[in-house]
């Protein structure tokens, strides 16, 4: 019970940590956070669209930063490395926090979440997915998606493949929740399968080159002419058997039982009927 109590803490610690820098971080564009335990510290890796402005003049806001990490959340020895979001166009969180910054100086929800797929999709994405919710044009609640390309919903290809974001605009009426949702040009599916023809791969494994480049042999040949001895072969199955004889009429009539003639009934005769006066 102590060790699942050490898990959820540490937990509840990160996340709480990613809380605090996306504010602290959200002029850069955060784009991820990584929390790695080493024996020399905490390493903490922050992955920003603006490098420059997490780290300031001489190294003083990343300075200033690693002391607040940890005087707030108790982190031994922190570390703080910056790294640049390679293509800020297919991280999810960075473009959530573009649209909802977008709905908040006054952009209609379509306009904005159309722009921002298209955007996506030029970056070479394979699929996006965006999720709109709030007040949008009334006092009810709305929920509104924007799909392009291939995405997943579920399963080990959703957690493998996918990248995550999410972000808060603060607009009159009330919150908008924004989820975007990215497969990378890189993304593998299941379902894909690369056939190499035998001289790329003999190309690529030359060890494996004589196993590729030897030839069958001709298994269908062997079989025709097996096939042909088997044909040549006198059907002796046939002759082994007993021929069945005829049967004759004549024999099956001489065993059948002759009937015997029906013999004429004899009359019986009748008793003389009583006569009463005889009895007297």
């Amino acid at each position: 019970m102590a060790n699942e109590r050490k898990f959820i803490t540490e937990n509840i610690r990160r996340v709480l940590l990613k809380e605090y820098l996306m504010k602290e971080v959200s002029r850069a564009g955060f784009g991820g956070m990584d929390v790695q335990r080493t024996p020399m510290g905490t390493r903490i890796t922050l992955v920003t669209e603006r490098p420059g402005i997490v780290i300031g003049r001489r190294g003083s806001a990343i300075k200033s930063l690693t002391r607040s990490i940890e005087d707030i959340f108790d982190f031994d020895n922190p570390q703080v490395e910056v790294q640049e979001v390679e293509n800020a166009n297919l991280n999810a969180q960075i473009m959530a926090e573009k649209l909802a910054f977008a709905l908040e100086r006054g952009w209609h929800f379509r306009r904005a979440g159309h722009s921002t797929i298209r955007r996506v999709m030029e970056s070479g994405a394979r699929g996006c997915h965006i999720v709109v919710a709030g007040k949008l044009t009334g006092q009810r609640h709305r929920t509104e998606k924007f799909k392009d390309g291939y995405i997943k919903f579920c399963g080990e290809p959703k957690i493998r493949n996918i990248d995550r974001g999410y972000a808060v605009a603060k607009l009159k009426p009330g919150v908008v929740g924004v989820t975007v949702e990215i497969m990378h040009p890189e993304a593998t599916l299941p379902d894909e399968v690369d056939v190499t023809l035998p001289a790329e791969a003999a190309e690529q494994f030359p060890e494996l080159a004589p196993l590729i480049n030897k030839k069958e042999e001709p298994i269908v040949a062997v079989e025709t002419k097996d096939k042909a001895e088997e044909s040549e072969e006198p059907d002796t199955t046939e002759a082994t058997e007993d021929p069945e004889e005829p049967e004759t009429p004549e024999a099956t009539e001489a065993t059948e039982d002759p009937e015997e003639p029906e013999t004429p009934e004899e009359p019986v005769d009748e008793a003389p009927a009583d006569d009463p006066e005889g009895e007297q």
